[in-house]
This record gives C-alpha cells, structure tokens and sequence, in this order.
C-alpha cells in the first residue's frame, strides 16, 4: 500500500490563515519588548518586521514596563497605613451589623472583635441594643415588597428548640415572603399567616411543600385556589430509606446464616457427628437470608423506577406516569405483608400522594402541546427535545439523539431548544429552595437557643436584600432576590436601614 504525503490542498476552503502574532515564541515577543522600551527602533518598523500590527507591539512595550516597575518597585511593608478609616459611632453601628449578619458573629464575639482590634469597648446589651434598632427599618422594608409576581411558592417547616419556624420562598427567586417563629403549626396558624402574605398580594399559581397537614389545610382555608403540590424529594427519600432499612435486614439475615453455617463447618472439621437442631436452624436461616435479599433488591429496583421514570423530570407522559406510578404502588403492596412495619406506611403514603407528586407531569404535558400546536408537531418531538437536551454534556447519549432532532426540526431546533429550556426553569417539583434556605438559616440559629420575632424578621430583611455574589442561574448573579422577584433595582441593604456606606476617596 503506498501513501502519498504530499498534502492535496487546505483541510478546509475556508480555513483561516494563522496570525503571525499567534506563531510568536515567547523569546520574540521579548525581544520585540525590549527593542521598543529601548526606543532604538521605530514601532512602526518593528511592526513590519515581524508582520504584526502596531498595537500588538505596543501591548508587549506595555507589559515590559509593568514587569519592570514590578519588579524595581520596593514591596510595601506589613506596617504601610493602606488607608485612613474614620471610625464614628454610625460606622461602628455598620459593623456590628456586618459581624452578626455576614460573618454570623454572636454577640459576645461582637464585643470580642470591637474590643482586641479597634480597642473600644461595648457592652453585651449596647451590641444587643444595636442589633435591634435595625428591626424597624427592616420590618418597613419587608413589608413594602409586593408579592404578586411570586408564581410558585415552597413551604416548609424548620424547627429551633422545640418551636416551628414557618417558611415560604419563591421558587424563581428566592425571596423569603414568610418566616415566622410560632407556639403552634396547625392549620389555623398557618392560615392566619397567609392570609396576611394575601393582604401583601400573594397569590400564586401552585405550591410545593411536604404531605405535612397543618400546612396543607391552612393553605386550603387561605387560598383555597391554590393547588398544593408534593414534594418529590420527601417522597424519593421516604421510598430510599424504606430501602435502606429492608437492605440492613438483608445484611443481619447473611450474618446470621454465616454463624450458623461457621457452626456446621467447625462440626464438620472436629469430626463430630451433625446436629438436626443446628441443621434445621441453618436451613431456616437459608430461607430467610434469600427471602430477605430478594425483598431488598426487588424493592430497591421499585424505587429506581420511581426516582428516574415515573418522578424524573424528563419522563413519559403524565397518564403513562400514573401508570408506571400504580404499578410501582401495587408491587409495593404485594410485598406488604412480609415488612407491614416498613412498606404499610409507605404504600399509604404513596396512595394518598399520587396526584399531587405527578401534577408537575401534567404541566408539562400542557405544556410541551402549546409549544407543539402552533408549528403542527407531534407534542412527542417536543418531550424527546426536553429530554435530550437535559442530558450532560459529556452524555454519550446525548449526541446521537440531538443529531437527529436537528437533522429533522432544521431551522426550528434552536428556538425549540431554547423554549424548552425555558420549560424546564419554570418546573417546579420539589421544595428545595425552602430546605437551601433551612439550612442557610442554621448557621445563624445555632448561635442562639431563643428565637424572637425581631431577629427573624431582620434576617428575613438581609437575606432577602443581599445580593448573589455568583449563581449558576444569569438572572440571579449579582443581584439581591427581591431585585429577581420585582425586577426593579434597590440600594445596598445598609442603605436601605438608613446608614452611608464608607467609601474610600
């Protein structure tokens, strides 16, 4: 076989040229800096030389000169005053708001700080007292922010010595509109709470939250419009850790056949004659070791089924997900009687829950057929853009599949892609801004035992008011949640309670 090397003409027609500047060693771009710090020869002429641009040979003069006064600059000692900061009795009051909020200081930590760095006392209640005069601006301001753009709202319940802490946050921009500590979290509680979120112009499309049922009837009584649905990952973790428990029954039943059958074995090597009684418990432990590991791994398989087909996002339609739903119920059921303690409340739970688990499949089912009608596809072309283009990068299938659908939509693949994905930011199936937030809010709780509504009401105001210094979601990054939720900009929460900002001149 011969192989011809000579090369039969570009890779590609309309392959661009390299750049000269880009074939340039670092060794050129060096020496092309020092002739032109030197000055020896024109810019212009140098440029010529090397086949670049002017701009490029003044941007390598400019990096010399830096790297030359970096490195003839004397370094600044750890002593050099940086700069002057006036320290008044309104900057202090900053401070320790900046401690207890942003760095979740407690107060004796405040009183700590302010005496070894700025050797100036304050006293435990000066602190205290501070921290609560910024309660009123911040209530004010709490109360001011109109809650009618909130579309999808997350509630849940965190818990703070024994007492409820009740939380609602928009799922679009993670405003925090209700958290209140209370002595009870029964319907009325929560229903008293909300109609007052409604005086404020709550009223949103769907809410997601637990199966918790004072929280469920409260919304009902307040907002009887408003469809509650469930939470998927307090289901997928209700069906896992069912799971869990039956695999650790498994793993106590393989170490009792393992003793058992130790026991025959060294029986068996003594040369002693067999025991029927330690014969007849080995053979019921056999049993019960396979039952055992067949209950767990059957079970296990049921709760893949419902964490990645029937509760996925991208998935089947909704009646086939029902379907696929009752299947995974009625299996779970059959196998009731040999773990009653374990899948008895688990298969009523999944009974009681299934239209609320499975309604976001139904908005999505509306939703892919609006975006299908109007360019006459099947809602199915739709579903398969939804899924493919929710797959990972790196994804092996992905690519495939994607090829094809571009292939075949042609010109209509990009704005299906995008409004897909559009689509998929506005579905909401769990409750998981509302447990982000629970835990966020842990760091400033275990700082305290008591709670009071003042120090809720003035976190409620920080939270909502500081701004995301990142975010993997564009619309968030750089801005304060209540800035996403009315899409109007606001001052510097410090502001916003009154105070002025130090800035350096």
């Amino acid at each position: 076989m011969c192989l011809s090397t000579t090369p039969s003409g570009p890779a590609h027609p309309h392959a661009p040229h390299a750049c000269p500047a880009h074939t340039l060693s670092p060794a050129q771009r060096q020496r092309i800096a020092v002739q032109a710090l030197a000055g020896t020869v024109p810019i212009t002429e140098l440029a010529d030389q090397h086949d670049v641009s002017r701009r490029f040979v003044y941007r390598q003069q400019a990096l010399a000169d830096r790297a030359l006064a970096d490195a003839f600059d004397p370094p600044v000692a750890d002593t050099a005053v940086l700069f002057h900061l006036p320290v008044t009795p309104h900057w202090i009051h900053q401070l320790v708001l900046g401690l207890v909020l942003i760095g979740h200081c407690p107060l004796r930590g405040v009183v700590e700080i302010c005496r070894d760095l700025f050797d100036y006392d304050l006293s435990l209640g000066t602190v205290h007292n501070l921290v609560r005069k910024a309660v009123a601006p911040a209530r004010a301001a709490n109360a001011r922010t109109d809650l009618g753009p909130v579309r999808v709202g997350a509630h849940d319940e965190i818990f703070q010595n024994g007492r409820p802490v009740l939380v609602g946050v928009d799922t679009r921009s993670t405003y925090c509109y209700l958290l209140s500590l209370e002595d009870h979290r029964d319907a009325d509680t929560w229903g008293t709470r909300l109609l007052e979120l409604k005086d404020r112009g709550l009223a949103p499309d769907a809410v997601v939250a637990d199966a918790g049922r004072g929280l469920r009837a409260g919304l009902a009584v307040a907002l009887p419009e408003v469809p509650c649905r469930s939470d998927v990952f307090h289901a997928v973790h209700a069906v896992h850790a069912v799971v869990q428990r039956l695999e650790n029954r498994a793993y106590r039943a393989l170490d009792a056949c393992d003793r058992l059958r130790h026991q025959v074995a060294r029986r068996v090597r003594r040369g002693q004659p067999s025991d029927p009684a330690l014969d007849a418990r080995l053979a019921r432990a056999a049993d019960d070791e396979a039952r055992a590991i067949a209950r767990a791994d059957q079970v296990a398989l049921l709760a893949q089924w419902l964490r990645h087909d029937v509760l996925a996002l991208a998935g089947p339609s909704h009646p086939d997900r029902l379907a696929l739903f009752e299947f995974v119920r009625t299996e779970l059921d059959a196998r009731m009687p040999a773990a009653p303690d374990l899948l008895g409340l688990l298969v009523r739970y999944l009974r009681g829950q299934r239209d609320d688990l499975l309604a976001f499949a139904a908005e999505l089912d509306d939703a892919f057929a609006a975006l299908a009608d109007p360019l006459d596809l099947d809602p199915g072309v739709v579903r398969e853009l939804f899924a493919v283009t929710g797959l990972p990068d790196d994804d092996r299938r992905r690519w495939p599949r994607e090829t094809v659908l571009r292939a075949t939509r042609g010109e209509h693949y990009y704005p299906l892609a995008h409004a897909v994905d559009g689509i998929r930011r506005r579905t909401v199936r769990a409750s998981s801004l509302a447990e982000n937030l629970n835990s966020r809010l842990r760091g400033y709780f275990f700082l305290r035992r008591q709670l009071g509504h003042e120090y809720l009401a003035l976190l409620q105001f920080f939270l909502n008011h500081r701004r995301f210094v990142r975010s993997t979601r564009a619309e968030r990054a750089g801005h304060s949640p209540a800035e996403v939720l009315t899409g109007q900009p606001h001052p510097h929460w410090l502001e916003l309670l009154g105070f002025t900002r130090f800035s350096r001149t």
